[in-house]
């Protein structure tokens, strides 16, 4: 991969003479978001907006146990029938397909897909509407990712590997998000959220300096998407910490409400207008490490992946900052942390081998190679043991049972 330009971290890069700069800059964003205690009583009502007589309801079977009574509920009062269709747990092919077969046998064909779980659950919801031709509403149950907001999911296989990414003509036209929902839900999910959102505003920038990097529909980033994306970093550094505490009390309350937003809204649209680079990269590899998707969430492996990014554009100060941050709320600091320990050089190079093959890697602005990925993990390593001496690991090990 050639350089894009000679990277020094917060230049702002003038666009080459002869560069075609006739690339577009698209926003992307659902029709609705709609965030609040208690919101998923009144889930009918906001389905009138799509509109929705016939709705299919896609829910893993913990969630219907959870959820169920009071979504079937929601729905009746506004006079809206419903089928319910369990998710398996995984975004694979053949999981989409066995629910759109389902749903096209149905005697009354539904018009809307509603899909209520966790980050794999509504980007099958998404694949699954888009097969039947329907809208898609979200609401997630966690706020643990960037899903729900965007055109697009990504694909794994029936054993856990990230194998693609399926893009979507148009956004979820509502999503709605329960903080009650989120409150009760094991704090370990919240933290892993912010993983995947702090990446936003790093990425965000590396796209925008970088005149060769282009988002994930093939376009330029926007200026309001940048702005997102740092409104979401800023927004994390003051109440992350706080908002954990909160679920932790299983309250919700203002910082709460702030750190759902950033995860979920501000993170979402950042991402997909902002553009990824090498943070997601390595989180994506990782995924080709026998049971890492078993044993970690997607943000915990964004989280070591945006340390590797800052690490290999020589952003110290920022990689010290953030590592700090990741201490504090239980995001993981170290490779080890995520199994990966440096002593296993083997795979970590199989690893970064595969990050430097994403496509998204293409988006950082200087040469990244196997052995320069490899040397970053090396370093980010080496500021983890810095971190926890200072910051300690209690946040994580509480997490994660140790």
């Amino acid at each position: 991969m050639s350089s894009a330009a000679t990277y020094e971290p917060g230049a702002i890069f003038s666009v080459e003479e002869g560069e075609n700069t006739s690339v577009p800059r698209v926003f992307i964003a659902p029709h609705r978001y709609i965030q609040g205690d208690g919101i998923l009583d009144h889930l009918g009502r906001y389905l009138k907006i799509v509109p929705t007589k016939q709705a299919a309801i896609l829910i893993s079977e913990g969630g219907r146990r959870r959820l169920g009574e009071r979504l079937l509920g929601s729905l009746n009062d506004a006079h809206i029938d419903s089928v319910v269709i369990n998710f398996n747990g995984e975004c694979s092919l053949e999981e989409i397909e066995r629910i759109t077969d389902i749903l096209r046998t149905q005697s009354i064909p539904v018009d809307c897909v509603v899909a209520v779980g966790g980050g794999k659950c509504v980007d099958a919801g998404k694949c699954v509407a888009y097969r039947l031709g329907t809208p898609v509403v979200i609401c997630p149950s966690l706020a643990s990712n960037d899903a729900p907001c965007s055109a697009l999911s990504v694909i794994y296989t029936r054993e856990g590997v990230s194998e693609g990414v399926e893009f979507f003509p148009t956004s979820p036209a509502i999503v709605a998000v329960d903080t009650r929902i989120v409150a009760e839900a094991p704090v370990r999910y919240l933290v892993a959220g912010m993983g995947d959102a702090m990446a936003t505003w790093y990425e965000a920038n590396t796209c925008f300096l970088n005149p060769k990097a282009r988002t994930t529909v093939g376009a330029r980033p926007t200026l309001a998407a940048g702005a997102i994306g740092e409104l979401c970093a800023t927004t994390l550094f003051e109440y992350g910490v706080s908002g954990a505490e909160a679920v932790e009390r299983s309250e919700v309350n203002e910082a709460l409400e702030r750190v759902v937003e950033a995860n979920t809204l501000l993170s979402g649209l950042g991402f997909e207008s902002g553009g990824l680079a090498a943070a997601h990269a390595v989180a994506q590899a990782l995924t080709v490490v026998p049971d890492m998707h078993r044993n970690y969430l997607h943000g915990e492996m964004v989280a070591i992946g945006l340390l590797t990014q800052l690490v290999l554009e020589k952003q110290t100060d920022e990689a010290s900052k953030v590592a700090r941050f990741f201490a504090k709320v239980g995001l993981p600091v170290q490779f080890g942390q995520l199994s990966l320990a440096p002593k296993n050089k083997s795979q970590l190079v199989e690893v970064m081998e595969e990050a430097v093959a994403t496509p998204i890697m293409a988006n950082e602005p200087l040469t990244v190679t196997t052995e320069s990925l490899v040397a970053a993990a090396l370093q980010v390593n080496e500021l983890g043991t810095d971190v926890t001496r200072s910051e300690g690991c209690v946040a994580f090990d509480a997490l994660h049972g140790h």
